[in-house]
């Protein structure tokens, strides 16, 4: 999809959330460990490619990680807290299984993926309406699974149980 075309397509729900003014704060729980969060698309602080934003088809850029062994799930919150009216939620996927240690185009049957601050359950691709934004790709391993179907329960829930997160900075500019 083009430029425009995704510009048209989160002109409503962007209208309707503005740009995240009302979209609770990320997850701040007080991991013990820590998580090295990789892509093979962009590095710590650099540029997200095309490829993955609104300029290009939108993909969800691969990701991959390290530690938090033993986690009885994985949780991945996608924010970016430049957005002009607070943070915007770009993904939040819940219930990624014990042993999963990367993600791509696909997940596993038992992910669930949580409504955006766009209104869609899944990726929203980085689509900045001026400046530079930075988009934070977090991972949290967790002590168990989590069973919530809001942005503020997700949080919650998250916050009481993450023994590890780590986060990978990409940057988009408009």
């Amino acid at each position: 999809m083009t430029r425009r075309g995704w510009l048209a397509a989160l002109a409503l729900p962007l209208a309707l959330t503005g740009c995240g003014g009302d979209a609770p704060a990320p997850p701040a729980p007080a991991a013990s460990a820590t998580i090295t969060v990789t892509s093979t698309a962009f590095r710590e602080g650099g540029t997200i490619p095309a490829e993955f934003t609104c300029s290009g088809a939108g993909h969800r850029p691969p990701l991959a990680w390290t530690g938090g062994g033993g986690a009885a799930a994985y949780a991945i919150v996608v924010v970016d807290p430049d957005a002009p009216s607070g943070n915007f939620y770009h993904w939040v996927v819940l219930d990624l299984p014990a042993g999963t240690t990367s993600v791509g185009d696909t997940l596993p049957a038992s992910a669930h993926e949580l409504k955006n601050t766009g209104g869609t359950a899944g990726w929203t691709p980085p689509c900045p309406p001026s400046g530079t934004h930075h988009y934070h790709f977090t991972v949290y391993a967790l002590t168990k699974t989590i069973d919530a179907s809001s942005l503020d329960d997700a949080f919650a829930a998250i916050a009481k149980s993450t023994a590890a997160q780590g986060t990978l900075i990409g940057l988009v500019s408009h």
